[in-house]
């Protein structure tokens, strides 16, 4: 090699071994962390799922079973439906006899509030947490990021454990929420960054698409086995102490320890990935290395732009607001659909087995399609198809008396097939085509924008309780208008992409609502190289 040439990260990555021994070692550990990650998220709808419950009116005269919060008493003649004050009887015949916190705590009726709560803290959690994490993984390190992530959640759960009222229930939900999604992210960052970029699409879809699907479909199994929520949250909350052995194992990104000026760092990262490989750097790499992070350290005296400049024009502005709105759209709905498991007549765990096991056809859809047909066609298409399947299933429960619980389950996995395609690609979009001089801020505030409205997703399927058709006819107008909304975003497929601000202003301004690359619209321009995962998965600037 040229004495005189630098050595970007990705050719020190040629030298050092760049899809060997170390990375199938760092896909592994990010497959634990992908477990990690599903149980701690989807832990919670099982934590406070709602058994089948009526009124007991056991040794109340003259009575009878009204609905599950009330009794019927006949009186004077008449028949008179007063509240049930005299404590419930929960059939868990389609839950294995698993106890969740709201079985043991009697949180249903006028009390179900409580859990919705919590579960709403946890997302106020994940926005507060994806914030401030955020912001230490630029001034910490990834590394230390993950590890104070999983710690959160080891807390948050443990806290949870001991919960007994609503008041300390919120606020371990809100510590546990505040790992969301960080406890994934930086380990998503940092096992990118050290795999040859031809192989990221494989690798990480792997740990991703199979690992997080099995993960998913297990939960309600582990649930029943164990039978009480506390034993769970048991379960789930243990094995983060794993991840404090990744100090031993994982090393810091590259990319920050360059970007703060730490290159004799970078480099040990670099001669640590060689040894483990079998691979010898020589001093004439490491210094060509070494040029390379001299002449790419950011220099104080320059200037940086910020999210203010995503909304000082108007085309830019419309667009950032659209990618907003889109990424609330999908992370609400995707929330919502994924814990909507009760009321369908069948076993809430059947239920969520089958239709996270639309996680991996999802993913593989988009690995076969997306750089075909384009962003915006399947972007808009999955989340009208989800729309309209969803809504469909509340109109279904409008119009036949006790619809058939198998067609209910039917049209809830083809709306959860089209929001987890909509969900697992909808990243790489706000990627491509937010301009590169804000990408990671913009991506970051679209993210927490995102996880923000969850918020709403537990009070929507609370709604549930006062109209079993409201939570699905709700989520299919928000998808069918995500879906409008899309058709308003310029197309992104080989198309050279926004650098800077007035590129974004100017980028795709040309082009119509229903232009689409599947139909032959025009984008002949070659794509500028990102870190973008085509895996289908969550994608991470």
């Amino acid at each position: 090699m040229d004495n005189e040439a630098a050595l970007d990260i990705d050719g020190m990555l040629a030298h050092v071994g760049d899809f060997s021994r170390y990375q199938l070692m760092l896909m592994f550990l990010f497959s634990i962390i992908n477990i990690l990650s599903a149980f701690h998220y989807f832990g919670q709808t099982f934590t406070s799922l709602v058994p089948l419950h009526k009124c007991n009116a056991t040794g109340v005269a003259n009575s009878s079973i009204a609905d599950p919060c009330s009794i019927r008493i006949f009186d004077n003649s008449s028949y008179v439906d007063v509240p049930c004050t005299t404590g419930w009887i929960y059939d868990d015949s389609n839950t294995n006899g698993y106890i969740s916190i709201v079985q043991e705590l009697n949180w249903v009726c006028g009390e179900s509030w409580k859990s919705a709560l919590g579960q709403s803290v946890f997302f106020v959690g994940s926005v507060v947490g994806g914030i401030v994490l955020g912001i230490l993984a630029d001034n910490i390190g990834r590394l230390h990021t993950l590890v104070l992530a999983n710690m959160f959640a080891l807390l948050g759960n443990a806290v949870t454990i001991l919960s007994n009222n609503v008041v300390l229930f919120a606020v371990s939900r809100f510590f546990a929420g505040c790992a969301t999604d960080t406890n994934f992210v930086m380990m998503y960052i940092i096992v990118m960054e050290y795999i040859r970029p031809s192989m990221r699409t494989l690798g990480l879809n792997i740990c991703i698409g199979l690992f997080y699907t099995l993960s998913c479909v297990a939960i309600p199994w582990v649930v029943a086995l164990v039978g009480t929520w506390r034993i769970f949250l048991l379960i789930v909350s243990i094995p983060h102490l794993l991840v404090l052995l990744f100090y031993v194992l994982v090393p810091e990104s590259a990319q920050w320890l360059i970007s703060k000026g730490r290159i004799d760092e970078a480099v040990e990262c670099f001669r640590r990935i060689a040894k483990i490989n079998r691979r010898t750097v020589s001093p004439k790499t490491v210094d060509a290395l070494k040029r390379y992070c001299e002449e790419h350290i950011p220099k104080k005296t320059e200037k940086h732009e910020n999210l203010i400049g995503l909304v000082k024009t108007p085309n830019l502005r419309r667009k950032t607001l659209i990618l907003v709105y889109k990424s609330m759209v999908m992370t609400l709905c995707y929330d919502a659909i994924s814990k909507n498991v009760n009321g369908v007549g069948l076993s809430p765990f059947v239920i969520f087995s089958v239709t996270s096991a639309t996680i991996l056809p999802a993913c593989l859809f988009i690995l076969g399609v997306q750089d075909r047909v384009g962003r915006k066609v399947l972007a808009s298409g999955s989340l009208l198809l989800s729309g309209i399947f969803s809504g469909c299933s509340g109109l279904l429960r409008i119009f036949v008396q006790n619809p058939q619980p198998e067609l209910i389950l039917v049209l809830a996995i083809i709306a959860r097939l089209g929001i987890n395609v909509a969900y697992n690609s909808g990243h790489q979009y706000a990627i491509e085509l937010l301009p590169t001089v804000v990408r990671g801020q913009g991506v970051a505030a679209v993210h927490v924008a995102g996880y923000g409205a969850t918020f709403f997703s537990t009070q929507i399927l609370y709604l549930g309780v006062f109209w079993k058709p409201t939570p699905e006819l709700i989520l299919g107008i928000v998808m069918i208008s995500g879906a409008i909304a899309c058709l308003y975003l310029p197309e992104t497929l080989n198309r050279k992409l926004p650098v800077t601000l007035q590129d974004g202003e100017a980028f795709g301004e040309d082009e119509g609502p229903f232009e689409f690359t599947i139909c032959g619209s025009r984008n002949t321009e070659s794509t500028i190289a990102l870190n973008r995962g085509s895996d289908g998965q969550r994608t991470y600037s």
